[in-house]
């Protein structure tokens, strides 16, 4: 574009002048950030300056699925949603008893997740530390990052991270009611056979002999009446789609209501 405005205004030796002083992106030395680098460094700098967290009811913790909540437009996929219309309708702060903070990063494995909740005193990220974050529920979803490059055997791996976060989160914040979200389902019928379902059907059974925690099902929303994953609901496979927010949205404030 710019070589052809420049070819348009400009004869001869003023065009080869411009051309000669023009600079690129790619000739600047710049520092590497990547976009999950930025978005934990933006985690960090919210929990050090907000003012007061106690209007957070609710807190979600996670990956790049649960991260992808406060994107809108993909920005690695362009004319795709992401999440953040559905959030900042329902968890924004326009009712006060579903204000949110989302403390997902994307590419997260569980062993990442438990180092930002590590206390800093113990050299973690200290994402619990805060005294005012006091949140009435704590919403879980992670473990589909273990899948790759995987642990054998990669169910049991991905049991044992999440109860691991979830005792961490326990030790944090007694008070809060936590819940397990199940792994959503993936484009691949294979690993969702031998990992995903029967990670969901291990933490199923955790919660229910574990007192103060829950678990919510998610998976059949996301799949059709073959069991296989609604493409429509998600933007690549494995995270959703702008549906697919409204959709797990949806389960969220049922779950949440009194009496549910």
């Amino acid at each position: 574009m710019l070589a052809a405005w420049l070819a348009v205004g400009l004869p001869g030796a003023a065009l080869a002048q411009a051309q000669a002083q023009a600079r690129y992106q790619s000739e600047q030395p710049l520092p590497r950030v990547d976009y999950w680098q930025k978005r934990a460094a933006d985690i960090d700098q919210h929990l050090a300056s907000a003012p007061d967290l106690r209007p957070v009811r609710l807190l979600f913790v996670g990956d790049s699925i649960t991260d992808f909540w406060h994107l809108d437009a993909n920005p690695w996929l362009p004319g795709r949603y992401c999440g953040r219309s559905a959030w900042d309708e329902s968890f924004g702060g326009a009712v006060p008893a579903l204000k949110a903070l989302n403390l997902g990063v994307s590419g997260d494995r569980i062993e990442h997740v438990l180092h930002r909740l590590q206390p800093a005193a113990e050299g973690g990220s200290g994402w619990l530390d805060r005294a005012d974050l006091q949140p009435d529920v704590v919403f879980v979803m992670l473990g589909i990052n273990n899948s790759f490059d995987a642990e054998v055997p990669a169910a049991t791996s991905i049991e044992h991270g999440i109860i691991a976060v979830v005792n961490r989160i326990r030790e944090r914040k007694p008070q809060a009611r936590i819940v397990i979200q199940s792994l959503l389902p993936t484009d691949d019928a294979g690993k969702n056979a031998t990992v995903v379902q029967p990670v969901n059907a291990a933490i199923r059974a955790h919660a229910a002999r574990t007192p103060g925690l829950a678990y919510l099902d998610l998976y059949p929303d996301f799949v059709d009446s073959a069991g296989r994953q609604r493409g429509a609901l998600f933007n690549d496979g494995l995270h959703p789609s702008r549906d697919g927010y409204r959709r797990w949205r949806d389960r969220l404030l049922a779950f949440l209501k009194p009496g549910a």
